[in-house]
């Protein structure tokens, strides 16, 4: 008998790393896209002359467009194949980060954020079900601790690369050149694609079955809506009203998806997401952890960054690199992680949340001695630094258990799911973290000094540790459930 190569023997395709890369420049570039955007506000707000609203919607266009079209996105993928929904995605996402960087009002320049937030959410599914119908055993674990590596590295970076470019730059072309970066490896990438990347037999069956009505038009149109009226509240001000109507909305959703589970296979006709995914205890735990974790995230830098540049009076490109040495630690461990979750990513995920939060206590003590003038500031990259380790575990890991039972019919679906969750915890957890972080500053009677600053970020973080409990707590249960189950160790 023959033996098969090494790569093979651990679940590794043919072709699997260019595959790899193909999959994760656009997860980086669209990741990026999030963050590198805060960084280049000031420079928009004076080249378009933009006001408080314009700049508002710079942020919300692309967070409600990405997130209003994953589940959908996955759910296509499912059906129709998944590279050409991935394909489709680069381009508009190039093309919106094209029109973006030669945008010559707020207006265009929001319209084409929106298109650009499409793209991501098309594309971002497939690269979960691609990955999951692709890669088996331990080389699906690698392909998602280089998932998390990017993931890590696309937010970190993100304000790092932006106040560089500005800086080199000067304002008037640095803001236009954060959108235009995106277009060569856009472009790039799409060709690749088409070349390198081709799905396993299974994944082009599904693209015999093209109906609109096996999409579920009526569940996309519920679910979409839920979404956008949930995350409003959590992007602009004033329209906390909106979240009535969302939970009817998705109590609308749940019901018709339980009918259309009942109905079928009678009547030919399945749901977007099937009711019984959320029966799957590892998803379920999973899907939470890693929501709650970018829920904490990106408010914990995005207070990070403000005491830096409003309470301290340092650079752009200070605060940028205060989040480079977590970065590395993510980009160095996670493909080690991925190699050794089958074994461990339960305990991992659990390890994971206790480092990432004694990262945030001791990043609170560090933001209180520095405004202080007691410590210097090179001291809060050192104590956050602990929050690298902790992501790498968490999101590696989580990337693995979430999917690791779920049927490779429904990868797209339930990759959509998971992010989708994941993008409105992000827009929750920013508003909770940020609000937290204002309201205590205008408490203060020296709002403008940097002990208060240092005050308003402790107050900001104590909600970042409140979100990571969560984080927490989902993986001790899913530990303390797979010790009394004896599945501690996963399946290849």
């Amino acid at each position: 008998m023959k033996t098969p190569a090494p790569s093979q023997s651990v679940g590794q395709p043919a072709g699997g790393n260019r595959i790899l890369v193909v999959l994760l420049v656009p997860l980086f570039m669209s990741l990026m896209s999030v963050s590198v955007v805060n960084v280049a506000l000031p420079a928009i707000e004076d080249g378009l002359h933009a006001t408080s609203a314009d700049l508002q919607w710079v942020l919300a266009g692309y967070a409600l467009s990405f997130g209003v079209v994953l589940v959908a996105a996955g759910r296509a993928g499912d059906l129709w194949g998944r590279k050409p929904l991935f394909i489709a995605g680069i381009l508009f996402f190039t093309v919106g980060s094209l029109a973006a960087g030669l945008a010559g009002d707020p207006l265009m320049l929001n319209l084409s954020r929106v298109v650009t937030g499409l793209g991501s959410g098309l594309l971002n599914p497939q690269i979960i079900g691609i990955i999951q119908n692709v890669f088996q055993g331990r080389a699906r674990g690698r392909a998602y601790g280089f998932f998390g590596t990017i993931v890590g590295l696309g937010v970190a970076i993100g304000p790092t690369l932006g106040g560089v470019i500005i800086g080199a730059l000067g304002p008037e072309w640095g803001w236009r050149v954060t959108f235009l970066i995106n277009v060569p490896f856009g472009v790039l990438s799409a060709v690749l694609a088409v070349v390198w990347l081709h799905p396993p037999a299974r994944d082009r069956a599904a693209e015999g079955r093209r109906t609109l009505a096996a999409l579920d038009p009526v569940g996309v149109l519920l679910l979409a809506s839920a979404v956008v009226l949930v995350m409003l509240p959590f992007i602009l001000p004033g329209t906390w009203f909106l979240l009535v109507p969302a939970i009817v909305l998705l109590v609308a959703w749940w019901v018709w998806e339980r009918r259309m589970k009942a109905r079928f296979p009678a009547t030919g006709r399945a749901p977007m997401v099937d009711p019984a995914l959320f029966r799957i205890p590892s998803f379920s735990y999973s899907t939470v952890t890693t929501a709650f974790l970018l829920g904490a995230m990106p408010g914990l830098w995005a207070v990070q960054a403000i005491v830096t540049q409003q309470g301290l009076g340092l650079s752009a490109l200070a605060a940028g690199l205060t989040s480079m040495p977590p970065a590395i630690a993510i980009m160095v461990l996670s493909p080690w992680i991925g190699q050794h979750v089958h074994r461990r990513g339960p305990l991992f995920v659990v390890l994971g949340g206790v480092l990432a939060m004694i990262a945030v206590v001791l990043g609170m003590v560090a933001f209180h001695q520095i405004a202080a003038g007691a410590w210097p500031y090179w001291t809060l990259a050192a104590c956050l630094f602990l929050f690298g380790p902790g992501q790498a575990l968490l999101m590696t890991s989580t990337q693995v258990l979430t999917m690791h039972e779920v049927p490779l019919h429904a990868a797209g679906a339930a990759g959509g799911v998971s992010q989708t969750a994941q993008r409105v915890l992000t827009a929750i957890g920013l508003a909770a973290v940020t609000g937290a972080f204002y309201a205590s500053l205008s408490a203060s009677e020296e709002s403008s000094t940097a002990v208060a600053h240092g005050d308003a970020a402790d107050a900001a973080l104590l909600v970042v540790l409140g979100l990571l409990t969560v984080t927490l707590t989902a993986g001790v249960l899913d530990y303390l459930r797979r010790r009394r189950n004896g599945t501690l160790v996963l399946e290849d």
